[in-house]
């Protein structure tokens, strides 16, 4: 079983126990662009968990490479001992260690900004200076004293990162050099720039060191290169032997329609990239990497049987749950806490400049605060009330530190609004929370006890030591709307999550208010257009999905146009009578009028379920309280609130 997965193999002259790859991602766990005891805990818990190779993010090649005091430094010694540290505490749990080397060209802004000539960057609006030659070879020689660092810290191999429109392709890319020197015009000169990195890198590390490259086989944007760009692009340099491995991914950061593929959410099937890595397979015998998406162990070693690729990244896989490794080699799969792509605190806390975590496991990225988990000297008996996602984390956590638990749900199913949010479109993979900590109960020996909905004399009553109140919250309609309760008694106003569960009658015609602009209006616009609704979304906020990650943002406005959808924002609703729907700008107050409207759908957030908060104010020294019933936020917030509440009071 997953045989292909465990097989070792070797890049060049190292060898990797098995195929399993952590890639480089972003952490915002360092300390100003040094490695510090944050991100050798992080790293050390992927490797002590079987990871068999460990990249880490992007490092800075040349000062003019690192925006804003963004990125890990390479191009200065100060950066040796902490990457000396991390390898240490890698190769201490066998694993093997790689170091990204990395220079972003057109992408740094917004001070500074070099590319190989003036182009402009859609996404930022920005435009780039062209590098005058001193500075190429400046930044060719810096990338191979990076290497020589990376060497000195006792790494294992080194990769340069070409992929997503960064700058070795856009040296190659002919839309954006437009060079007339010798890195510019034929294809050899395009392609000088990269074999110039790489030689100057081989030269500084010798044969006993890995050189990977990472590129984009297609990076998915109207001005970026083509899978046949890239192809060739990989049989050129196979044929001049300079890379022991292609580690290959899809996408851009130049547009949406790149991004979306950088770090691809649920919306896409599980191993989608395979297809691409097989056709660069076919153009090089060196061992190739794939990414995208493959978030369980089965999936990755099908591929690798199938010889679609030599090795497989499961980076969020292993963000979700670093022991994945280990759990697939002892044949323990139901065990695994698969990732399920939301995107939401892995990339989406990068996004904002946050470190790096996981919705499901908040403990990642918070090793140090965490981890180890203590365990009780005196176990007490702990009662959880609310089978949501804040009440299981709850009652996980407790448990493994020693604790007697016992969990209480009202509703027949565990879940609270993660059962609804999987009903969304494309939204299916979120339910796989509640099967991951529904496994997770099980393997930590908690009691749990559903159709019971728990009153005031039955927590005065229990023997419980310790009582967490997760009963969570229910959507409200926010008052005040004039015709409201009369809309909502002929069925002409109804709320979203009665739309969602199907129990809504509803006319051809639907105007959403959504005063969130988040997952349920906008996932409930997708799915009524999907279902042949005439659709008109409308939100106070200037930004459609204003809290979501990048590509899930993205990929539901632009699915939302083709579909036909008219969106509007900075706008409030105020009544709704006889089929016409009034809103009134939020910035000036000028009315907006929409007539025709068979059916207004209400999406107005959530009230707390706090009724048992008050009526047990008294015991206050017992009773904690988290999820939705304290703050009414969304799921990663009431997973980390739990965790951190048991925490501070077991």
């Amino acid at each position: 079983m997953l045989q292909n997965l465990f097989e070792p193999i070797t890049l060049g002259s190292v060898e990797l126990k098995n195929r399993i790859v952590s890639t480089g991602h972003e952490t915002f766990l360092d300390r100003g662009g040094l490695i510090d005891d944050e991100l050798v805990a992080y790293h050390e818990a992927r490797a002590r968990g079987g990871a068999g190779l460990i990249i880490t993010e992007v490092a800075s090649v040349h000062v003019t490479a690192r925006p804003e005091d963004k990125y890990l430094l390479a191009h200065t010694d100060d950066c040796i001992p902490g990457y000396a540290r991390l390898a240490e505490a890698v190769h201490a749990h066998g694993a093997k260690l790689f170091a990204q080397l990395f220079h972003p060209g057109r992408f740094t802004g917004p001070f500074d900004v070099w590319a190989p000539s003036e182009v402009q960057f859609e996404w930022a609006g920005l435009t780039a200076r062209p590098m005058p030659l001193p500075l190429i070879k400046d930044i060719i020689q810096g990338y191979g004293e990076a290497a020589g660092r990376m060497k000195e810290a006792g790494l294992d191999g080194v990769e340069i990162v070409a992929s997503h429109g960064y700058l070795p392709m856009q040296f190659l890319n002919p839309r954006l050099n437009q060079r007339a020197d010798e890195y510019g015009g034929s294809y050899e000169n395009r392609m000088r720039f990269l074999i110039e990195v790489a030689e100057a890198i081989r030269e500084n590390i010798g044969d006993d060191m890995a050189l990977n490259i990472r590129i984009s086989v297609d990076e998915m944007d109207h001005e970026g290169l083509d899978q046949d760009e890239a192809l060739e692009a990989i049989q050129y340099l196979t044929e001049r032997d300079l890379f022991d491995c292609y580690n290959t991914v899809l996408g851009s950061i130049s547009s949406s329609s790149g991004w979306a593929h950088v770090v691809p959410p649920m919306r896409f099937d599980a191993g989608y990239t395979a297809p691409y890595s097989a056709a660069v397979k076919a153009v090089t015998d060196k061992p190739v990497l794939v990414s995208g998406r493959i978030n369980q162990p089965q999936i990755a070693d099908a591929i690798i049987g199938d010889g679609q690729a030599d090795l497989c990244a499961m980076t969020r896989s292993m963000i979700t749950d670093p022991e994945m490794p280990n759990k697939a080699k002892a044949g323990l799969l139901d065990d695994i806490r698969a990732c399920i792509g939301c995107n939401q605190a892995c990339i989406g806390r990068v996004d904002q400049h946050m470190s790096v975590s996981c919705i499901q496991r908040p403990e990642s990225g918070r090793e140090l605060a965490f981890l180890p988990v203590p365990k009780a000297e005196e176990p007490k008996s702990i009662m959880v009330v609310g089978g949501g996602p804040a009440g299981m984390k709850a009652a996980i956590s407790a448990a493994q530190r020693g604790h007697h638990v016992t969990l209480y749900e009202r509703e027949s199913q565990l879940g609270g609004q993660v059962k609804l949010a999987q009903l969304l479109p494309h939204r299916a993979e979120f339910g796989g929370l509640i099967t991951n900590f529904a496994r997770e109960l099980e393997i930590e020996g908690v009691e749990v006890k559903t159709n019971t909905a728990v009153t005031e004399a039955m927590v005065r009553e229990s023997n419980a030591d310790m009582i967490y109140l997760a009963t969570g919250g229910s959507e409200t309609v926010k008052p005040g709307i004039e015709g409201l309760e009369e809309g909502l008694a002929n069925g002409t106003i109804v709320p979203s999550w009665e739309v969602i569960q199907g129990k809504a009658k509803l006319g051809g015609s639907v105007v959403i208010a959504d005063w969130l602009s988040g997952w349920p209006g906008l996932g409930v616009a997708e799915k009524l257009a999907l279902e042949g609704h005439s659709v008109r979304y409308v939100t106070p906020h200037t930004t459609l999905g204003r809290r979501f990650q990048t590509a899930n943002r993205d990929l539901v406005v632009g699915s939302l146009f083709k579909l036909g959808v008219q969106t509007i924002t900075d706008a409030r609703i105020f009544g709704f009578d006889e089929g016409t729907a009034y809103f009134q700008h939020t910035a000036n107050g000028e009315p907006l009028v929409l007539e025709d409207v068979d059916t207004l759908v209400m999406c107005n957030g959530v009230r707390r379920n706090d009724t048992l908060v008050h009526q047990l104010s008294d015991w206050q020294d017992r009773i904690h309280v988290i999820g939705d019933c304290m703050d009414p936020l969304d799921a990663e917030f009431a997973i980390l609130g739990a965790l951190m509440t048991v925490a501070a009071t077991l």
